[in-house]
């Protein structure tokens, strides 16, 4: 069935959320209300009875319209209840109508790269199966990591759950954030996003203290579709120096051990960050970035330079 173009006001947001819960590659980035708080006003690609769907988080810029990954959105592209097939995702991508002068996406990792004319590159995300009983798991963790969480369970630590996601994102803020000078539009959307999840039970807060009771490292995970993603994070000095986080993600793991659960690390550019999720055992996935440039020059000049430099990783 061939997919149409669709406005976002004339999307039939139930049968769109139902499409994406039975999708055999649904995952939470791609539920109608997390795109309307990432990605105000996406419009999509459709095919009439909603067995497929492909979103598009588009906006206007110096007078263009262009589709971008929105924020705390690793992956996008076709999903299907139907099963995914390259000639499905070819045809989806044949049908973005052409006054997108510029296209920019990343891909799930169900999705073979599109054979039209667009420019791909590989991403990384880091995946853990939780299905294992507990000792498993850790038998899969790195020297390293052993080393690292023994040395934390000495540090008198305390790993608590919570329900409010401002103190993880002051953390993050006060420390790491100083280097990105995310805008404060950055955090609104965040700390609607982390609401909205909580409010939906589709979310989890995990934060440890010090032994004088000082938060030190907080995470936000959110899932759906028998997926866990490790969506945020903050930590100061202190909690490196403690090794607060290998504590909070051991403890995530024993607490969600034998179940149908895989975990999401969420993949990182930073091989610092992402050797520290391979020393849980994870295994690397490949997924596709996606882009058309058609912007005229010289537009188009400086985004194939903005594209190359923006490689950061916001973790």
């Amino acid at each position: 069935m061939m997919p149409n173009f669709v406005e976002n006001k004339d999307i039939d947001k139930g049968k769109w959320d139902f499409c994406i819960k039975n999708s055999v590659n649904g995952i939470i980035y791609a539920y109608s209300w997390y795109l309307d708080i990432v990605s105000p006003g996406w419009n999509a690609l459709i095919t009439d009875d909603y067995t497929t769907v492909m979103p598009l988080p588009d906006a206007y810029k110096l007078g263009f319209k262009y589709i971008f990954p929105p924020p705390f959105t690793q992956q996008l592209g076709v999903f299907s209840v139907a099963g995914i097939t390259g000639e499905k995702v070819n045809l989806f991508f044949d049908k973005i109508p052409r006054n997108y002068k510029y296209v920019e996406m990343n891909l799930n990792t169900l999705n073979p790269a599109p054979n039209n004319h667009f420019e791909k590159r590989n991403l990384l995300t880091h995946l853990l199966d939780l299905i294992s009983p507990y000792d498993r798991i850790y038998s899969n963790y790195s020297t390293q990591t052993k080393r690292n969480l023994r040395k934390a369970m000495l540090n008198k630590l305390e790993v608590r759950k919570d329900m409010s996601p401002m103190p993880v994102i002051d953390l993050f803020r006060k420390n790491r954030g100083r280097e990105f000078k995310h805008p404060a539009t950055y955090y609104h959307t965040l700390n609607a996003l982390m609401n909205a999840c909580l409010k939906r039970n589709m979310g989890q807060i995990w934060t440890v203290l010090t032994e004088e009771k000082e938060l030190c490292a907080g995470a936000f995970f959110t899932g759906s579709n028998k997926r866990e993603i490790f969506l945020f994070s903050g930590i100061n000095t202190k909690g490196y120096q403690l090794h607060a986080m290998t504590l909070l993600m051991d403890r995530f793991f024993r607490d969600h051990a034998e179940q149908e659960i895989t975990f999401d690390f969420e993949g990182s550019l930073n091989p610092d960050i992402a050797r520290f999720y391979k020393g849980f055992g994870s295994k690397e996935i490949i997924f596709s970035q996606i882009r058309r440039n058609n912007l005229p020059f010289p537009f188009k000049w400086v985004k194939d330079i903005q594209f190359r430099r923006n490689r950061r990783d916001f973790r």
